[in-house]
């Protein structure tokens, strides 16, 4: 199976720059400079690395896939600002009714079609995603499966802020996919108590097993302080299963075409 032609340009964090079928969708903005902090009423999330691309370099984006909305490390205040940018914002739709205008909220398994200007289209499906245990409830989140025009092509999921669950496994059933982009890090904070809220190593193991002939390409898993693995734990546990070589680490500003092996 072949990938449609697609570059990603990793910008840090949640934050990428998906080029595919004519089409420039970015995830998770996030554009703020590294010291910056937010705090809330019960804890205070850091920002430790600002991102590699600026958002005055984006140009124009077609659509940008936001797994929530309520949580800085997925959309930081100069992420938010440039939202009105964006032609659409893909979202849910708790996300949708807070942010109005352009944000267009979807439900689990809902799909749309995006058209690029040389007439080229893509599929973009709402993903299930839990943020965190089953009884932490971290708000509504959503991940996203792109698909091309040729139905013989693998799509490309990206799995928003989740951990491993049904949901997860139930996207594997649905769709052949050939690119993963695994919000990782293993994020916790206090209030949540020692739960992850985010795929941990484990969790990274499961997922390649489940998308048997996806490569797995690490986001969101540096750049913050409430993250607790990083680049060392995803690379033992995927190399102790037998499985890193299907790791793409993509550098930081660098457009690289996706199924093209990253930084060593």
């Amino acid at each position: 199976m072949t990938l449609p032609h697609t570059k990603i340009t990793y910008i840090g964090g949640p934050t990428a720059l998906v080029e595919v079928e004519g089409l420039r969708l970015l995830t998770d903005p996030t554009f703020d400079p590294a010291g910056s902090e937010y705090p809330t009423a019960v804890y205070t999330l850091r920002k430790t690395e600002g991102p590699a691309v600026d958002v005055k370099g984006l140009g124009e984006i077609d659509a940008v896939l936001l797994s929530h909305d309520h949580h800085f490390d997925n959309l930081d205040v100069s992420g938010r600002a440039m939202l009105a940018s964006a032609h659409r914002v893909l979202t849910t739709p708790a996300g949708a009714g807070r942010l109005g205008g352009n944000a267009i909220g979807m439900e689990p398994w809902q799909s749309l079609e995006l058209r690029s200007a040389d007439g080229n289209s893509l599929r973009v499906t709402s993903t299930p995603a839990r943020h965190g245990p089953p009884d932490g409830d971290r708000g509504p989140v959503t991940g996203f499966v792109l698909q091309g025009d040729d139905d013989g092509e693998p799509a490309i999921y990206v799995t928003g802020d989740t951990v491993w669950y049904e949901g997860v496994a139930e996207v594997a059933r649905r769709f052949t996919v050939g690119a993963v982009l695994a919000f990782a890090g293993a994020a916790r904070v206090k209030v949540a108590g020692p739960s992850h809220l985010t795929l941990d190593a484990s969790d990274a193991v499961k997922l390649a097993h489940a998308f048997p002939n996806a490569v797995i390409v690490p986001l969101h898993y540096e750049g913050w302080e409430h993250f607790s693995e990083g680049r060392p734990e995803l690379e033992r546990a995927l190399r102790n299963a037998g499985l890193s070589a299907r790791l793409r680490w993509l550098p930081r500003g660098e457009p690289r075409e996706l199924g093209r092996s990253g930084r060593d």
